[in-house]
């Protein structure tokens, strides 16, 4: 478990991390949009970068709202800490229902991963990050098999990992922000990350939750039985953080949650 305090003081230096993960000021970042069949990804890089790590970021809104241009800092400061970063659309609910969405994301994935070395990018050091809806769906393609060679996944803050433990708690019927991308009972296990710990090889995952308690909940079951199936964890204690303000501070000066997720994908993607 890390901790907001225990972080504070270690934030700056993860932040800006020294040898190959230095600050890149080679040349103007670079944005560029690409059709990858269902929906479009944005791909930033700079001029130079030549094999960096990637981070393919999947933006939240409750399934039903959102665009790729979420990123917030992110960009630049994953730019400036070496890593190329891809920011996908997915179709939305009515339109398209979780299970589709789920699949654009791995279409993404294969588009990325087929093309991103032409952008400067490995292809084998891809991380996964997704934030609310995002995390779920990081972590169900992720888990599922979904995002072959994937290096690892920086999962920020979701109460779906388990959609029947879910309901349960919460008296037995999902809330409705759930009921309306979950409808149907006999789909939960299907959709849900959890049902698939154990049914291959993961890789190593990052798990963040904000204040809500139920949030801790499920983030903590969730890493327990990944810890359990033999899958290395690093849970991050966010309780500090609103559900929106664990998303947007991603970057920013001092960031403890930034610097624990840095440190996370230094390791990961090294």
């Amino acid at each position: 478990m890390i901790d907001r305090r225990s972080l504070i003081m270690a934030s700056m230096a993860a932040l800006m991390p020294a040898g190959a993960f230095a600050a890149q000021h080679l040349s103007q970042p670079t944005r560029q949009s690409f059709d990858y069949g269902p929906a479009r990804l944005d791909i930033y890089t700079r001029d130079g970068f030549r094999g960096r790590p990637v981070v393919f970021f999947i933006h939240g809104g409750a399934w039903r709202i959102g665009n790729r241009n979420n990123v917030d800092a992110k960009p630049g400061f994953l730019l400036d800490n070496g890593f190329l970063f891809v920011s996908i659309d997915y179709r939305m609910l009515p339109e398209a229902n979780v299970a589709i969405q789920a699949g654009d994301v791995e279409k993404a994935y294969a588009y990325v991963r087929a093309n991103i070395a032409k952008y400067g990018g490995d292809p084998d050091r891809i991380a996964v990050m997704g934030h609310s809806a995002g995390c779920h769906l990081a972590a169900l393609t992720g888990l599922r098999g979904g995002l072959p060679g994937v290096a690892a996944l920086v999962l920020d803050d979701t109460e779906a990992y388990d959609i029947e433990a879910l309901a349960k708690a919460q008296g037995g019927r999902l809330r409705p922000i759930y009921a309306q991308a979950f409808p149907d009972p006999a789909r939960w296990r299907a959709l849900s990350p959890a049902t698939y710990i154990g049914s291959g090889k993961h890789p190593p995952v990052f798990v963040a939750y904000s204040k809500a308690p139920i949030r801790a909940v499920a983030a903590r079951a969730f890493t327990d039985r990944l810890r359990v199936a033999g899958t290395k964890v690093t849970l991050f204690d966010g309780s500090a953080y609103t559900h929106m303000a664990i998303n947007r501070r991603f970057g920013e000066e001092g960031d403890a949650l930034t610097g624990a997720a840095m440190a996370f994908l230094k390791a990961a993607v090294a």
